[in-house]
């Protein structure tokens, strides 16, 4: 397939888009945690400012819960987050991007997952456009959120590839950037996450059409690293997985997920990783530029 680097200017203003809103303190940390402190890294799933205002809110009551504190730690860019993971420079992440082979190896241990309806991995166009059919996108440009997006540049990139379609990759840094791309007419269609296409035709009042769907997979997984100890891992896990039983913990979820165009049903449950079986199969069987 044809793939062509992500243009400089292009990166910048995507990235600029997601900081048009007002600023949200807290959204990044690039100085080290103060002590007794433990960075959260979760994938920036939306612009900068609305991830932050959605787990801002819900790290503070797990810190104040657990009695750990926590610190949230992104990048501008998912890309950005991932690298500050695979750095070690974070001790908790909430991603799906530490399921192959290699990054397995670093010992990330799943404690838990967003409850959420299946999401499934999709490749969209807006709803009044003259593309109705995968074909048609030969040659096209498609906006992706980021390299690192598994569900919403891999698996819908190892679609493409299996249909011998050949388009050209554009990269937002984050799944809204890759939308405005997509809206604004600058791109044929855009690779997503069911759950961020939806959450954005909510918050947004834009409809879209969906070209192709992938099988049901779960949402992204709570993980700690190899060297937190088990007593900061288990009590951090207690009290994301309690947070929907308490009144307190209850209400900021539900004005989280609001923001995000989630249900108000969303909150984290346990989970051992088994659930990933789905992701990691995907490695085995991935094109090489994609693993």
């Amino acid at each position: 397939m044809a793939e062509r680097p992500v243009n400089r200017r292009l990166a910048l203003t995507l990235t600029a888009l997601s900081l048009l809103a007002p600023a949200t303190a807290g959204w990044a940390q690039d100085t080290p945690a103060e002590p007794n402190t433990y960075r959260f890294s979760p994938v920036n799933q939306y612009g900068i400012n609305l991830t932050a205002a959605y787990w801002n809110p819900i790290i503070a009551y797990v810190s104040d819960k657990s009695g750990v504190k926590l610190q949230l730690k992104i990048g501008r860019t998912s890309a950005d987050t991932t690298a500050y993971v695979l750095a070690q420079e974070v001790e908790f992440v909430f991603s799906n991007h530490l399921f192959s082979p290699e990054r397995e190896k670093l010992g990330w241990k799943v404690f838990g997952r967003r409850l959420t309806p299946p999401l499934h991995a999709q490749i969209v166009v807006p709803a009044d456009s003259p593309i109705t059919e995968l074909s048609q996108l030969q040659g096209k440009d498609i906006a992706f959120p980021g390299p690192e997006a598994l569900v919403a540049y891999k698996f819908p990139a190892a679609h493409l590839m299996s249909k011998k379609i050949e388009a050209k990759y554009l990269f937002g840094g984050n799944m809204d950037a890759a939308f405005v791309q997509l809206t604004s007419g600058k791109v044929a269609a855009v690779g997503t996450n069911s759950q961020l296409a939806e959450g954005y035709s909510r918050r947004e009042g834009k409809k879209l059409r969906i070209l192709w769907s992938s099988p049901p997979l779960y949402d992204l997984a709570l993980m700690s690293a190899a060297g937190v100890p088990d007593k900061i891992t288990k009590a951090v896990s207690q009290a994301f997985l309690g947070m929907h039983q308490d009144p307190k913990g209850r209400d900021i979820l539900q004005k989280a997920s609001e923001q995000v165009g989630l249900s108000a049903e969303a909150h984290f449950i346990a989970s051992d990783g088994s659930e990933y079986s789905s992701y990691r199969d995907f490695y085995r069987t991935a094109p090489p530029s994609l693993r």
